[in-house]
């Protein structure tokens, strides 16, 4: 980060603002005395470890505190911001909600817009970002540094990649929780004992998926291999496809998308 900016982070006892700015701390990327957070419930434990770290319940003041702003609140709450960023840089976390809509809200042109996801909270968390025009590289610097602390993040050369990947990453674990679900159900109906098949399913999963990033393949040429090999897993994979489990997804990708592109 630079070497003397102060990063406020508006909602940061919620679960984003505090993987990040533990994160920070833990990482030594930011000293706790250039950390300022706000939030109306006031001081939890999260940063008990720093006691040097600001807590604010004004955001206003947070405002005039800091060199960097963070928004770490629901969308619905972005109306209920109210704060002068003047030319501070503001990293924006909300989904659907556009820089013109932040910045008209903050009063700052120089905002970038990021993704998160839930896996923030073990560092795993992809986070995609967009920035406005008024962003300079020493900016882009400093946003790389500060999201890529919870996991792994990317710049993007347009708004609307954001919005795409807000419905594909910005789901963090639902849609494997979704197909755990199912997964889990149907071990259930087939009379497996609760905590064998949960076991089963979380270890196919989490370790299919490590196996996966650690290949660094096309997961396509994974499925043509295993259909090509004709085994009982080809006979799943079959029945998955016809029954139409691709279209479902493209589906359900394509009415997250729509969602957050609405306010654009």
């Amino acid at each position: 980060m630079h070497d003397d900016a102060v990063v406020g982070i508006i909602g940061g006892q919620g679960w984003m603002g505090r993987s990040l700015g533990v994160a920070w701390l833990e990482q030594g990327l930011l000293p706790p005395e250039r950390l300022v957070i706000s939030s109306r419930s006031g001081r939890n434990e999260a940063y008990r470890d720093w006691p040097e770290v600001r807590c604010v319940e004004d955001s206003r003041e947070l405002a005039e505190l800091v060199d960097v702003i963070v928004l770490s609140v629901r969308p619905q709450d972005l109306p209920c911001v109210d704060i002068d960023a003047g030319d501070k840089l503001v990293i924006s976390l909300l989904a659907m909600a556009s820089c013109e809509e932040v910045a008209n809200r903050v009063g700052s042109r120089r905002v970038v817009r990021a993704m998160p996801n839930a896996a923030a909270e073990i560092r795993r968390a992809y986070f995609p970002w967009y920035a406005s025009e008024g962003v300079s590289d020493a900016d882009r610097r400093l946003v790389q540094a500060v999201l890529a602390s919870c996991g792994a993040a990317r710049e993007l050369p347009t708004e609307g990649a954001l919005d795409y990947l807000t419905a594909l990453s910005g789901a963090g674990p639902a849609y494997p929780a979704l197909l755990a679900q199912s997964m889990l159900d149907h071990a259930r109906q087939m009379g497996i004992a609760d905590d064998v098949a949960r076991e089963a399913v979380m270890q196919t999963l989490v370790g299919g998926s490590l196996l996966l990033e650690s290949l660094d393949a096309d997961p396509g040429e994974m499925v043509e291999r295993l259909v090509a090999y004709d085994g009982t897993t080809a006979k799943g994979l079959r029945a998955m496809i016809d029954g139409g489990m691709v279209q479902a997804i493209h589906q359900g990708l394509e009415a997250a998308h729509q969602a957050a592109s609405e306010s654009r």
